[in-house]
């Protein structure tokens, strides 16, 4: 069985949907990062970063648990047990491990630079949120441009790359998207948002966040807390 230590974020979703496509059992331990629980010493056991997700299987590759933090890690790890959603061919292997590479260097770190600014800040600071609508129209237009000639994010079939980018994508109203401006990505977007797995894995835990509003959340996930050494 796998532990998922996660929250209804992007980089929870995507373990979330690897889990649902592989078909692997699971069960899932809520994170309320807004409520601060990813600062508990349990959870920092298992991921130092106080970030989720993190899993621990108890079947790891040696037949001892394995605990694992890092988004991107998970889903390598979990193609690597399964077999699935990364190719075994060196040329089409680099291929989506480049992919997921941009996920994790730019889509995932610049967009969420865009929402902070845009939605989280407290001030609204045309500075910062025009560099960061800008790197974020400028990566759509990159993936556009890879999906007009490919029917995935790293080539014919899907994999790993399309699940890690997918989940950061479905707040594009809140990243100053138009998308039309973008039409083999939403093409693309469209077809990966009707998959069953993907359906259920952004369900889970969906029902468990909320709005972020009040001070002790804002606190939690964008003050001070976040810097104290631990």
């Amino acid at each position: 069985m796998i532990t998922v230590h996660s929250w209804a974020t992007p980089n929870g979703h995507k373990v979330h949907i690897m889990l649902e496509e592989c078909g692997l059992p699971y069960r899932v331990v809520p994170v309320d990062i807004g409520a601060g629980e990813q600062f508990a010493p349990d959870f920092l056991r298992i991921s130092p970063n106080n970030k989720i997700p993190a899993i621990v299987d108890d079947d790891g590759p040696d037949g001892r648990p394995l605990t694992l933090f890092e988004s991107g890690a998970i889903l390598l790890y979990l193609a690597g047990k399964t077999g699935m959603l990364l190719p075994e061919g060196d040329r089409a292997r680099y291929a989506v491990l480049q992919w997921l590479m941009f996920q994790m260097g730019s889509v995932g770190p610049m967009l969420g630079q865009n929402h902070h600014f845009r939605l989280y800040a407290p001030e609204k600071l045309a500075y910062p949120i025009q560099r960061y609508t800008d790197e974020a129209r400028r990566l759509y237009g990159v993936m556009d441009r890879q999906l007009a000639d490919s029917a995935h994010i790293a080539g014919p079939e899907y994999s790993i790359a399309d699940i890690a980018v997918f989940p950061w994508l479905r707040n594009w109203q809140n990243q100053g998207i138009a998308w039309a401006d973008y039409p083999h990505l939403k093409a693309w977007f469209d077809r990966i948002a009707e998959r069953p797995a993907v359906q259920r894995g952004v369900a889970v835990l969906a029902d468990r966040r909320k709005p972020i509003t009040d001070e002790k959340a804002r606190e939690n996930l964008f003050g001070t807390t976040q810097y104290q050494r631990r």
